[in-house]
């Protein structure tokens, strides 16, 4: 890891940051998301790339302080979220890398927060809070704890290390590896790239919200039941150290078994949830897919109740 970022009389500058928002164009929502990188409170330079993920790119202006730039590119990689970051990341210039999805907000002091964290040589990425906001919600999401583990990610999500929040020096990037293209329907790419960024370094966290996620859910996969079968049963093969959480595997095979029911395939559904059950009899998933098989629900209701209470399936 590089030497402490120290802060005190004859430090060096604070560290440049480039910033990666892909887009497919959201005019509005991705206007609003490059003023809140611009017009941060931190005090090193901020570099912010535009990625348009194969539509015309739309230069625009928009306030910024100062030691800000920002840059307009076509993704040069793969079709999809995946490739866009690749592509932005390839482009960036910066010491610190970091991310923001296009309908997301970043509150002013999130980057020199995170960069004082790093201050500490053994931390090579940092997340933070984050706070839900959408239609009938409105909540914040801040984990109690201060680092997030390897171990702690194959058990769970922990959907508060959300990609907006992460900032992570250039060498876990080139340690981690880039997010990965061939991840069916680039579902799940953020999970399954923080997999690897926790194997190189535990992940610190900031425990104040300060990203507004725009919360919609995931209605962006309603109907795409089949692709998240074969995007779940990638990571699995592409992680085997799953396996080492009985939990995490009972978590992503409960996915599985849900998106199984909600496209009708329901036989192998049953055989899905059975070994889930075998896994971890108390894994939710088994109460949310169990209707959806019995055809007293679809799988986009119950994915839409779930939403209302700032959760997915």
């Amino acid at each position: 890891m590089p030497e402490r970022l120290d802060r005190g009389p004859g430090a060096a500058p604070w560290p440049a940051v480039s910033v990666v928002v892909a887009t497919c164009d959201r005019p509005g929502l991705l206007e609003r998301a490059v003023a809140g990188i611009l017009t941060q409170d931190y005090p090193g330079p901020i570099e912010c790339l535009v990625v348009y993920d194969h539509v015309a790119v739309r230069p625009f202006d928009t306030p910024r302080g100062p030691s800000r730039t920002v840059r307009f590119l076509s993704n040069a990689h793969r079709q999809g979220l995946p490739g866009g970051r690749n592509s932005g990341v390839d482009a960036a210039s910066g010491e610190l890398l970091a991310f923001c999805d296009d309908d997301d907000v970043w509150l002013a002091g999130k980057l020199r927060r995170q960069v004082e964290m790093l201050t500490d040589p053994a931390v090579g990425a940092v997340s933070c809070g984050l706070r839900l906001k959408g239609p009938g919600i409105d909540k914040e999401r801040v984990l109690d704890r201060d680092r997030v583990t390897i171990d702690e990610l194959l058990d769970d999500r922990v959907m508060e290390v959300h990609s907006s929040t992460m900032l992570v020096r250039r060498e876990v990037w080139a340690a981690a590896g880039p997010v990965d293209e061939d991840i069916p329907g680039g579902y799940s790419e953020d999970y399954e790239w923080l997999l690897r960024v926790a194997a190189v370094t535990p992940i610190a966290v900031r425990r104040e919200p300060l990203v507004m996620v725009n919360w919609h859910g995931g209605s962006f996969y309603f109907g795409r039941w089949a692709t998240i079968v074969q995007a779940q049963r990638y990571l699995l093969g592409k992680h085997p150290e799953l396996a080492r959480s009985r939990t995490g595997m009972a978590r992503i095979r409960g996915q599985i078994a849900f998106a199984l029911a909600s496209g009708n395939r329901r036989a192998e559904a049953v055989r899905e949830l059975a070994a889930v059950v075998r896994l971890n009899p108390r894994e939710k998933r088994v109460l949310a897919t169990v209707p959806v098989i019995m055809g007293l629900v679809t799988g986009e209701r119950v994915l839409r109740m779930a939403q209302k209470r700032g959760r997915g399936v």
